[in-house]
């Protein structure tokens, strides 16, 4: 059954259904939009929520921020943030996928209707247009043959009147012949419109009308598909992010699981041990004796009482849980806890050790005003001073013995790396200084001196900085395990010693004092591990290789990298036999493993 066949005269029906059917593609459009919307605005609100309570970078250095509990609650905003971003993927595939999609189609589908009604008006206005042509043909047979009869009845009564001559006999049969002539040639044409009428309309009501009837059916038909799959889009978009959304939540159930309460204990004695012995027990004094008291650990500054050590007096505690050993945020390092002497041998005293005299001095030490050499210095010691707060020191001796031995142990693993980096920068100037001298083309070697004083001058000062770091470490008991860098000694010129691809050895050279410190480590480096290739180069020109460090190659040739050019133009490579050397970067073409 089809439109053509069974609404063949419904044609305003079959106009008003189309017309709702593209107006519900509308609403589902503007539906799908609405709920893009939502999941567009849900995704933002989360991810601002998500920004709202994750930490600024100056406080990922706190020492929560190790904490189990903690890193589980970043991993929920994390995973939070993920959710949010697989509700904007919702959002877009629904726009790209119903929207877009079917409002190109509701266009395309607008455009094919008009032409089919278009067709439809077509066929109807020339159906009309032939049935008026009837109709005048027919209303002008009408009349003429109404004139023919009465020129024919005026003929006969002529005829019969005695009065009319044969001229007026003859004249009115001719009219009359006339008329009924005119009369026959509209009846033929009246005929033949009728024919060429019936023969239009049975074409429109048979043909063209159910033809096009047909078509608007099978448009409203795939109409009716395509908004089937958009609504099954609808549910399909959200289904294929769900298990992204599941993982997501599997994660901050992972977060939840993966807390570790005693792992939390832990790193809380780590950051806050303070590594000081318990007090020692008071000794008696006995009031009794006649002598005079001298001097004792136990009788100058000790607490009163149990309630002073546990810091319930706050006027007259112990030190240990006073108000003085809350520092500053602004003046302490994460990890810091409240100042204090180093414990002496022997049974430690809660307030100082043996030497009275010494505590005392130290006591006055901390109260009298360093020099101020800059205005940051000023600040510093104006807001320490007007809280009460001890100046940070330089060698950390403001933190007890285990946070101390901690940030000193820090310090000198960031100055191991520093100095690396500034050796192995004065290694990249000696061996471009070399090659400047001997092929003056490549460059200037007096451009390279400023650089490789200023190298120079700041290893030294980092050198210095790691011996007075050691010593202070060794003052509070550390063991010294330092990072480890490969030393390099330099002459007045910038040249390296023999650790460098191409300098020269020199007996002259009079060794580092600070050199000591490193010679436990000279034996880790003297057998390096042959290091593996990290891709090949193909040599564009013929290079000598004469200064030492180097090696030869010619055009053509490859070679296997086994070091990346540092920047300062030298790439180390390996032939096949094992030779190792440095070659210019700019004379080969280089490619690495991935």
């Amino acid at each position: 059954m089809d439109w053509g066949t069974e609404l063949w005269d419904q044609y305003d029906i079959i106009e008003k259904h189309t017309q709702s059917g593209l107006e519900l593609v509308e609403k589902y459009v503007k539906f799908v939009k609405e709920r893009t919307e939502i999941e567009q605005n849900y995704a933002k609100q989360l991810r601002n929520l998500s920004k709202k309570y994750n930490p600024k970078r100056s406080s990922k250095d706190e020492p929560e921020c190790r904490l189990s509990s903690y890193q589980a609650f970043l991993d929920v905003l994390n995973e939070m943030n993920d959710y949010a971003g697989q509700r904007e993927l919702i959002a877009e595939n629904m726009m790209m996928s119903i929207c877009i999609d079917l409002t190109k189609y509701l266009q395309e589908l607008k455009q094919e209707r008009k032409t089919y009604l278009l067709e439809a008006k077509k066929a109807q206005q020339s159906l009309e247009s032939t049935y008026k042509q009837l109709d005048g043909s027919k209303k002008r047979f009408e009349r003429e043959w109404r004139e023919a009869e009465r020129a024919a009845q005026y003929a006969e009564k002529t005829d019969q009147d005695i009065n009319a001559t044969k001229a007026d006999v003859e004249k009115a049969k001719q009219q009359a012949h006339m008329r009924a002539h005119v009369a026959e040639e509209c009846k033929n044409d009246y005929a033949a419109q009728l024919q060429k009428f019936n023969k239009e309309q049975n074409q429109f009501y048979f043909d063209d009308m159910p033809q096009i009837f047909n078509k608007m059916q099978i448009l409203d038909e795939s109409r009716v598909q395509k908004l089937a799959k958009g609504y099954i889009l609808f549910s399909e978009t959200e289904k294929q992010v769900m298990p992204i959304i599941g993982k997501c939540l599997e994660g901050i159930t992972k977060a939840g699981t993966n807390v570790n309460e005693r792992n939390d204990s832990m790193v809380v004695i780590e950051q806050n041990k303070s590594g000081f012995d318990r007090p020692g027990d008071l000794e008696f004094e006995d009031y009794s004796q006649g002598i005079n008291r001298a001097s004792s650990d136990s009788s100058l500054g000790t607490p009163k009482g149990p309630m002073d050590i546990l810091g319930k007096n706050r006027s007259k505690n112990f030190w240990l849980f006073s108000k003085r050993s809350k520092l500053s945020p602004s003046t302490l390092p994460p990890f810091s806890t409240p100042p204090a002497p180093s414990p002496a041998n022997g049974p430690p005293s809660p307030k100082f050790g043996r030497d009275t005299l010494s505590y005392c001095l130290k006591e006055i030490n901390k109260t009298v005003k360093p020099r101020i050499s800059s205005f940051r210095t000023l600040r510093r010691s104006k807001f320490t001073a007007e809280r009460n707060l001890p100046t940070v020191t330089e060698d950390f001796s403001h933190l007890p013995p285990e946070q101390r031995r901690k940030r000193l142990q820090q310090k000198l693993d960031d100055i191991c790396k520093e100095l690396q980096k500034e050796v192995d920068q004065s290694e990249a100037l000696g061996k471009m200084k070399d090659v400047y001298e001997k092929n003056p083309q490549m460059g200037d070697p007096a451009t390279l001196a400023s650089q490789i004083s200023q190298t120079s001058q700041n290893i030294e000062r980092l050198r210095g900085e790691l011996s007075k770091y050691e010593v202070w470490l060794a003052e509070a008991g550390g063991r010294g395990e330092t990072l480890r860098y490969k030393t390099h000694t330099f002459n007045n010129n910038g040249a390296h010693d023999i650790h460098s691809p191409d300098g020269a050895h020199s007996d002259e050279s009079t060794p580092d004092p600070s050199q000591a410190i490193y010679a436990e480590f000279d034996d880790d480096f003297e057998d390096e591990e042959i290091a593996s290739p990290i891709g090949k180069c193909t040599a564009m020109y013929n290079f000598p290789g004469a200064s030492e460090g180097t090696i030869a190659m010619q055009e053509g040739e490859v070679l296997a990298v086994v070091e990346e050019d540092k920047g300062d133009g030298w790439t180390r490579v390996r032939r096949n036999n094992g030779d190792e050397g440095y070659i210019p970067t700019s004379y080969v073409t280089i490619s690495l493993n991935k």
